[in-house]
């Protein structure tokens, strides 16, 4: 007989998403009976942690023009499954870039103007292909969709040297005012497209010196920009966007951490948030890719604050099982140390989702025109597992016990439990679940995903 009041969902290379048979609990009084032959390996306790965000991915050019293939029909089944509230993933918060990410068709910013300081020439023309287009299906689907924007490279004239790749902002009173302008133009051009941007992020990958765009800043760089020309300008145009300290990354391998210490809490959020005069307009900190090692201090140092990680390591275009279990593994390490959302890079791409740069990525979806239909890669339902019943506005409460380093769960709004976990091993391995009402046995298939939904 199904347990109606719980759900049970799991994932494996050969299967994926199959709803289980749930359980029934190990009989109603714990103290005999079955429950007592096997201890609990894993415990929800009534400990309360950080408030749930919600989920998303980021809006790219290669990405719609990659949907674009797709029959209309299709597209909009990709679409309601990714941002409708009672789709698969139900995304809540998005990310998009301010001029061109490493996934745009062509590099561009929203002003080439030479020593156009008071931003006359601003404008958003090109978004209106890919970009905008691609964020009004997602709003259509969910009006309350938030969205946060961050620039990979200011415009050329801004840097030295002058160009999208590499390089850093030209540190000049003139062009930094001018370059807190660009911020404000971009907010207030997508208001009047009715978009809004709930957030900013200063600088895609800040240690990052790539050949796609970018631009280097240091924490004391940071520090000066978002306190004496960003907050400023924000202040005085009336915008109630939030400034996040993001996207902060930090180099690999290990031998350029230790050279740079730019992944440390120290070099990047404990410079600017230890300010008084910055920290008063940082709402936030947006954390990817090597930023994961100082995600805890920066958690523990400033609690009040609210975390994210902004982008999902990308992989190399394969697509497998074998990432997508190493990207699991990120999720519960972020959600562990304090983020309250979790951002993938490219929700659809092209097969082998090669960038304009040349580097082969992973995404949720392929889109393969030659049969006109989306294809569901493994790290789409890594992402499922977590986002279809962990809502916006659920709590992230305590775990102990031996699967608690492979777990995550949270308590829903409707007061029910979506815990998620993985049996990372090559053998099955049993679950013996304290619910902190009732005990649950679950048999774990090797190298599997699941969640289970515990009804209030």
């Amino acid at each position: 007989m199904t347990n109606t009041q719980h759900r049970w969902f799991a994932s494996t290379e050969q299967a994926a998403w199959v709803e289980q048979e749930a359980p029934e609990p190990n009989g109603s009084d714990k103290s005999d009976g079955p429950a007592k032959a096997n201890k609990p390996n894993l415990s929800i306790t009534a400990d309360q942690h950080q408030i749930l965000e919600g989920f998303g991915g980021c809006f790219n050019e290669l990405g719609y023009e990659a949907l674009l293939t797709l029959p209309e029909e299709e597209r909009a089944r990709v679409m309601r499954a990714l941002f409708h509230p009672e789709g698969e993933q139900r995304f809540s918060i998005c990310r998009l870039p301010i001029g061109a990410s490493d996934y745009a068709l062509e590099w561009y910013s929203h002003n080439e103007t030479d020593g156009d300081y008071a931003m006359e020439h601003f404008s958003i023309e090109r978004d209106r292909k890919f970009i905008i287009p691609y964020i009004r299906e997602a709003l259509a689907l969910n009006p309350e969709l938030k969205l946060f924007a961050s620039p990979w490279s200011p415009p050329t004239w801004m840097k030295y040297p002058k160009a999208y790749n590499y390089g850093t902002l030209r540190w000049e009173p003139e062009n930094l005012a001018a370059y807190a302008l660009y911020f404000v133009k971009f907010v207030q051009a997508y208001k009047e497209e009715g978009i809004t941007i709930h957030q900013v992020h200063v600088q895609n990958e800040v240690v990052a010196d790539q050949k796609f765009p970018s631009c280097v800043w240091t924490g004391e760089q940071l520090r000066e920009f978002i306190r004496d020309y960003l907050g400023p300008a924000f202040e005085d145009h009336g915008l109630d966007t939030e400034i996040w300290l993001g996207t902060i990354n930090a180099p690999e391998p290990w031998d350029e951490w230790l050279k740079h210490k730019s992944s440390d809490h120290d070099a990047f959020a404990g410079v600017v948030l230890g300010d008084p005069e910055a920290y008063k307009y940082v709402k936030g900190v947006g954390y990817q890719w090597a930023g994961k090692h100082a995600i805890q201090r920066t958690a523990q140092s400033y609690p009040e604050l609210r975390y994210m990680q902004t982008e999902n390591e990308c992989g190399d275009g394969e697509n497998t099982w074998f990432y997508a279990k190493y990207v699991f593994g990120l999720y519960q390490h972020y959600f562990t140390n304090g983020v309250n959302a979790y951002i993938y890079w490219n929700m659809a791409l092209a097969p082998k989702g090669r960038s304009t740069w040349g580097w082969e990525q992973n995404s949720m979806l392929t889109i393969d025109p030659g049969h006109n239909t989306a294809i569901i890669n493994p790290e789409y339902y890594v992402m499922q597992h977590f986002s279809r019943f962990a809502a916006p506005g659920s709590v992230r409460v305590g775990l102990k016990g031996p699967w608690s380093g492979h777990s995550v769960a949270f308590r829903t709004p409707d007061g029910g439990v979506t815990l998620v976990l993985a049996n990372p091993y090559k053998e099955k391995r049993m679950l013996h679940l304290d619910s902190g009402s009732a005990e649950y046995a679950f048999e774990l298939e090797p190298e599997s995903f699941h969640t289970i939904v515990l009804g209030p």
